[in-house]
């Protein structure tokens, strides 16, 4: 008859105790998963052996106290105490130090029929990091230094990640992201059942800001690219929603973003060299396009304008109402290669399919004679946005 899963438990925790690792290791069913949370998830009996064999080795003079034990049929909780002396070799790649431990966790083991089949254990590693001199004491002056750094980094990623939604426009809110802020991605409310059509899909780092904005604005339904290179679809893959663009785009946004319709070589230094690895890290991956919108077609209360050169797929949506554009990258205000903001401008030409075709399409959008303008990246315009527009067609 298999032995009882207290015994089981018993004869485990003895055999730790006198550092007898292979006693240890039979207790063990083949393929029984050895999980410690936050440090080692392994298999038995050679992930098992491993593991123990590694810090009986780190900590010679290890012992384990058996504080309390609870069973429930198969399982058993058992809670300990482990002491010892940070002195045999490295553990985890940690060089030994000297420093005492001791720990305190729980093992909660699952027996079936004799053997262990599962540990899930659970110790304060922030504890054992501190005893051994790999994390500073709360309090001191490093502390004061590593938590400087992390709250550094928090505000970095935050930056990174999108503002929260202002409202442009009548049912049309903008998340800003990226550092600095020059990435666009634009919820509209559809006037049809309220929920939000996301217009552009900005850079991956924004896909958590954009899906709690539409989560408070009613819930996002589906998402529409401005057009599918990178820094356009790089959230969409995270929201989870259909994706639909231009059939002229279908093939970079499941394909390669259109990274392969770039001449990087017509950007100065040091933007030349950096756009690979920008690109790459904005980038959210090949989209599934659920389905296509082309020229004429009603998206949440905007109508869709094809403005291709940039990109062959390119579009912008236009409502009448209030003569508002939301145009993707059929014009810049901000230049790529210095980050400086201005007056609108032709895409660069490193970026663009055919450079002619995108000036046409700035005087396409020109010709509706827009209130605002809105672009995927960096600030609107608003005024005379016609005369701006044509300007940016004819000098840039």
């Amino acid at each position: 008859m298999a032995a009882t899963p207290t015994k089981v438990a018993d004869a485990y925790f003895d055999a730790i105790a006198r550092h007898d690792l292979e006693a240890a290791v039979a207790l063990w069913a083949p393929g029984g998963r050895e999980h410690v949370r936050g440090q080692v998830d392994t298999v038995a009996p050679e992930g098992v052996r491993a593991f123990l064999g590694g810090l009986l080795a780190a900590v010679p003079d290890l012992r384990f106290e058996v504080v309390a034990k609870t069973v429930q049929r198969e399982r058993v909780a058992v809670r300990w105490v482990a002491t010892g002396t940070f002195t045999g070799q490295a553990y985890q790649g940690i060089a030994a130090t000297g420093a005492r431990i001791r720990l305190e966790g729980i093992d909660e083991l699952q027996v079936r029929d004799g053997l262990i089949v599962e540990n899930n254990a659970y110790t304060d590693g922030m504890t054992f990091a501190r005893q051994i001199g790999l994390l500073p004491e709360p309090g001191t002056p490093a502390y004061g230094r590593l938590a400087a750094a992390a709250n550094a980094r928090t505000r970095a990623t935050r930056r990174l990640a999108g503002s929260r939604p202002e409202e442009i426009a009548d049912g049309v809110w903008l998340v800003r992201g990226g550092v600095p802020r020059s990435m666009n991605v634009y919820l509209v409310r559809d006037p049809a059942d309220g929920r939000i059509v996301v217009f552009d899909a900005g850079i991956r780092a924004m896909t958590a800001a954009v899906a709690r904005a539409g989560a408070a604005l009613g819930g996002i339904k589906q998402v529409v690219l401005g057009h599918g290179h990178q820094d356009h679809r790089g959230a969409a893959p995270g929201l989870r929603v259909p994706v639909l663009c231009h059939p002229d785009d279908v093939a970079i946004a499941q394909g390669d973003g259109g990274f392969s319709g770039f001449d990087l070589s017509l950007l100065k230094p040091p933007a030349r060299w950096l756009y690979p690895h920008l690109l790459k890290t904005w980038d959210g991956g090949p989209v599934e396009i659920a389905g296509t919108v082309q020229e004429g077609d009603a998206v949440a209360g905007f109508e869709v304008v094809h403005c291709p050169g940039h990109a062959d797929g390119l579009i912008a949506l236009w409502r009448s109402s209030d003569r508002l554009a939301l145009s993707s990258d059929v014009f810049y205000t901000a230049n790529p290669e210095t980050g400086q903001h201005g007056a609108p401008r032709v895409p660069l030409r490193a970026f663009n399919l055919d450079h002619e075709q995108a000036r046409a399409s700035i005087r396409k959008l020109a010709a509706l004679r827009p209130a605002a303008a809105w672009p995927g990246h960096a600030e609107g315009i608003s005024g005379d946005v016609e005369s701006q527009l044509l300007r940016a067609a004819e000098t840039t």
